[in-house]
């Protein structure tokens, strides 16, 4: 059974958490977190991204740049930026994003049940990412950044952070830059806490949401503190990782869309033909008069935005076996049936011609896109969570770019230590 258990964090004095907590690392440029750092000095992205305090010359993965993520993240301690809790505790971590709320237990999920699959994942990671993050969790000798873990709820965790919250005052309660509320409780109640780490051992899977590298990493960084510790018992911090368990209720994925730069050498009637054969074409009116036209309002329907004008197309009978959980994806009919065969992106990871864009930017950035040179862009139904969810139980792997989540953990708010 899963295992999630309190960690003695560190975390920012209160009077300094709003400027601390930043955005995940790998949201962001290394050019555009230098301009989120301009005017703040306690920004978390000093330890996420080092060498936004180093010359720009310096190569992000030179070993002066995890040097300085260690040697800030130590620094914000002595400072006081940062204090550290006297004794293993939980948190509540709630999000309000355009009045829709998502509320998680913050705590240390287990290495063991990583490998051994009771942690369930549906991405595949990039070598380069992952032995970046290894790196940067070993020199920093902790987490920096909470996995986002899911799990089904039966209303139980639901009802008890409910109940804590209004019985609670919060530890953190601020508006970050992008207009997102966070609020942190502590579970510092020594008999709750012990209920709590039951109650996650009763259940029999968590899921990756978002954090497949920083997951891996971790992990990676667990087995090799184990070979450098041969006596370890299994109580030591680093069999464990920083993560945030939702309960699946709570979630919300928004739409992952596709652009492609060209339409391989056809010209748009020919292209137009050819996605015939797969799909019913539907064709809208102008974006000029409606530029959300091409929203897709449920699965298998795909908004394809060409030459000014939208259109839906709907899959066909046959473009999908409806009893494979990777087959029936949107991503996976729309990548079989069209991106690969009529063009030509045959592995969607490599191909520069092809980009995707996340929901939360609107479908006035594919209109954009499309009128300022690129050839053909798709609006996407969103992935479900019981989709990803199903897939994670079958051991099967989602096509790239399938899912998008929103809000985004703030980093800097927990730090986990590997041998504290």
């Amino acid at each position: 059974m899963a295992i999630f258990r309190p960690f003695k964090a560190v975390r920012p004095n209160p009077v300094y958490a709003d400027r601390v907590a930043a955005l995940p690392y790998d949201v962001m440029s290394s050019n555009e977190a230098r301009e989120l750092v301009r005017d703040n000095p306690y920004s978390f992205l000093h330890v996420d991204r080092a060498e936004v305090d180093l010359d720009p010359s310096v190569d992000h993965y030179d070993a002066s740049v995890y040097a300085r993520a260690a040697a800030n993240l130590q620094k914000m301690l002595a400072d006081g930026v940062n204090v550290e809790e006297d004794r293993p505790m939980y948190y509540i971590y709630r999000q309000i994003m355009d009045g829709r709320s998502q509320t998680g237990i913050v705590g240390c999920a287990s290495i063991d049940d990583y490998m051994n699959n009771i942690i369930k994942k549906h991405e595949l990671t990039r070598a380069d990412k992952e032995e970046d993050r290894v790196r940067h969790v070993d020199v920093c000798n902790a987490n920096t950044g909470p996995i986002f873990l899911t799990f089904r709820d039966n209303g139980d965790i639901q009802k008890f952070n409910a109940e804590w919250m209004k019985d609670h005052t919060p530890l953190y309660d601020f508006v970050s830059e992008d207009g997102i509320t966070h609020t942190v409780w502590k579970v510092d109640d020594t008999d709750t806490i012990n209920k709590l780490e039951e109650s996650f051992h009763s259940m029999p899977a968590f899921y990756i949401a978002d954090g497949h590298h920083r997951s891996a990493s971790a992990v990676r960084v667990g087995m090799k503190r184990r070979q450098e510790h041969p006596d370890f018992d299994g109580s030591e911090e680093f069999n464990y990782f920083l993560a945030v368990l939702f309960p699946s209720e709570e979630l919300h994925i928004f739409d992952y869309n596709r652009v492609v730069k060209d339409l391989n050498g056809l010209t748009q009637e020919l292209f137009l033909k050819k996605v015939c054969e797969k799909f019913y074409v539907t064709a809208l009116g102008k974006s000029a008069e409606d530029p959300e036209a091409g929203r897709p309002l449920r699965k298998h329907d795909f908004g394809m935005y060409l030459a000014g004008r939208w259109y839906i197309l709907t899959a066909k009978e046959g473009t999908f076996d409806a009893s494979d959980p990777v087959s029936r994806l949107d991503v996976s009919i729309l990548q079989e049936n069209l991106l690969s065969p009529v063009l030509g992106i045959g592995d969607p990871r490599t191909d520069s011609r092809i980009s995707f864009i996340g929901g939360i930017r609107g479908l006035k950035e594919l209109v954009r896109l499309v009128d300022e040179g690129a050839a053909v862009a798709f609006a996407m139904y969103p992935t479900t969570l019981e989709d990803l969810m199903d897939i994670a139980d079958a051991g099967a792997i989602m096509p790239p770019k399938s899912t998008w989540f929103e809000p985004k953990l703030r980093s800097g708010l927990f730090v986990h230590y590997l041998d504290r």
